[in-house]
């Protein structure tokens, strides 16, 4: 009996562990899966909504059971509508807020995802609008802003389209990516045609001499070296500075890396 009772506390003691550090192992072991979440709002309200082409509601609408992965989104009403890509990560909730409108141009709205890290990274369509969170201007998109966990008030601004601004609660130990489509506030918006941002923007090392890229603490060749990435490595483009990239890593670590080995992987 004794031995029995040891095994079973071993057991016991062994599923918590496993629940806790490794999603992986309790997956293949338990058979427990993290779920992701969606949330989508629109204006007009009560606009149809649709996951991978089948109809699942209505807006507002909620779903925190839905697998990880990439989902196609659709959400229409009387003529107007917006398409786009999102990418559901395990335990969190994806945000999705648009207003509706019969062509891409007029068509404005945003997308918000958690994921582990830190901070509040800030991507736009049209790119290089000014970034103010919380009141203090930080620069222009794509950016990474040093926030720290709780509420943030983010305005995003360029000249010629409408501002958009996006109320946000960033937990601890996460960062919020901010994907967002500004409006044009001109008359004549069939002229022009913007695409719709489905993910944060990234880069592909290139193969160089060295057969690794360096990733440097400063946009310039005296920048001290953080550490090292190799040819076929994805990072995600925070900036572009000249013939510098601000780039995160896999580990999120952040550096510079030198333009002239990345190029721009293009959205499907």
């Amino acid at each position: 009996m004794k031995k029995a009772l040891v095994w079973i506390l071993v057991l016991v003691s062994l599923a918590a562990l496993l629940l806790r550090f490794s999603d992986k192992w309790a997956e293949i072991f338990f058979g427990i899966r993290k779920t992701s979440g969606i949330f989508v709002l629109s204006l007009p309200q009560e606009a149809t909504v649709y996951i991978n082409n089948k109809e699942v509601g209505k807006t507002p609408f909620e779903d925190k059971n839905l697998e990880v992965g990439t989902y196609t989104v659709k959400i229409e009403k009387s003529g107007a509508w917006w398409e786009g890509k999102v990418n559901l990560m395990p335990g969190t909730v994806t945000f999705i807020n648009r207003d509706l409108a019969s062509d891409s141009a007029s068509s404005a709205g945003e997308i918000l995802t958690l994921e582990k890290g830190k901070g509040l990274t800030i991507i736009s369509n049209p790119p290089e609008a000014d970034v103010e969170v919380d009141g203090k201007s930080w620069g222009k998109t794509p950016i990474t802003v040093d926030a720290g966990s709780g509420d943030h008030t983010i305005l995003i601004s360029r000249a010629n389209y409408l501002n958009r601004s996006i109320r946000a609660n960033l937990p601890s130990d996460f960062n919020l990516t901010v994907s967002a489509d500004l409006g044009l506030s001109e008359a004549d918006l069939t002229a022009v045609t913007t695409p719709v941002i489905t993910q944060t923007p990234q880069v592909l090392v290139k193969n160089t001499p060295t057969g690794f890229l360096r990733v440097r603490d400063k946009p310039n060749l005296n920048g001290k070296e953080i550490t090292q990435v190799k040819p076929g490595d994805k990072l995600v483009l925070l900036e572009e500075q000249g013939s510098w990239d601000r780039v995160r890593l896999a580990d999120e670590t952040e550096g510079f890396v030198s333009s002239a080995y990345v190029e721009k992987i293009k959205k499907e």
